[in-house]
């Protein structure tokens, strides 16, 4: 007879008003509710509440939106607006989900699975030239094809948290 070992979920709730910067490596589940302004980079579920009031520059995996946002939004996996989201700003997401209702102001460009060393250069927030270099000495997982480069987004996901960028 064989055990599962049952794996912890971690849920956070946050219900007050907060500034700064909040960053999860692993995995979670975290739901705002209240105010919140500054960098949020999570892994895993993050959830905005209806109730929530968000001004953000936003990174994560899977994300729903059901409240009031104002910044950038990058869902690595999928980004979901409920009928109550109301989004002021740019979203960057692998798969999106729109329900009737939803309310987006702003630019919408779709994650692709490779880019290319422009595309990544934007991606990562970093000059073209430190790119090039990278992938140059094999410090970027990449591979050349034809005069350019290609990058698989999961690879360079993985390599970004392994915490192996720019060594």
């Amino acid at each position: 007879m064989a055990f599962k070992k049952k794996i912890e979920e971690k849920t956070f709730d946050v219900d007050a008003s907060m500034q700064g910067t909040l960053s999860f490596k692993d995995p979670v589940n975290l739901r705002i509710n209240g105010k919140f302004e500054g960098i949020l980079e999570t892994r895993g579920n993050l959830t905005v509440s209806s109730t929530a009031q968000v001004s953000a520059e936003i990174t994560g995996d899977n994300i729903i939106i059901g409240g009031r946002i104002k910044g950038r939004i990058t869902a690595k996996e999928r980004l979901t607006l409920l009928p109550s989201a109301i989004v002021e700003g740019d979203i960057y997401p692998a798969k999106l989900n729109v329900a009737e209702g939803a309310v987006f102001e702003g630019k919408c460009s779709m994650l692709r699975d490779f880019l290319n060393a422009d595309e990544l250069a934007k991606y990562l927030e970093v000059d073209l030239n430190s790119i090039m270099e990278w992938a140059n000495a094999g410090k970027v997982p990449g591979h050349k094809e034809g005069d350019g480069w290609k990058f698989e987004r999961k690879a360079i996901d993985s390599w970004v948290a392994s915490g192996k960028i720019g060594k």
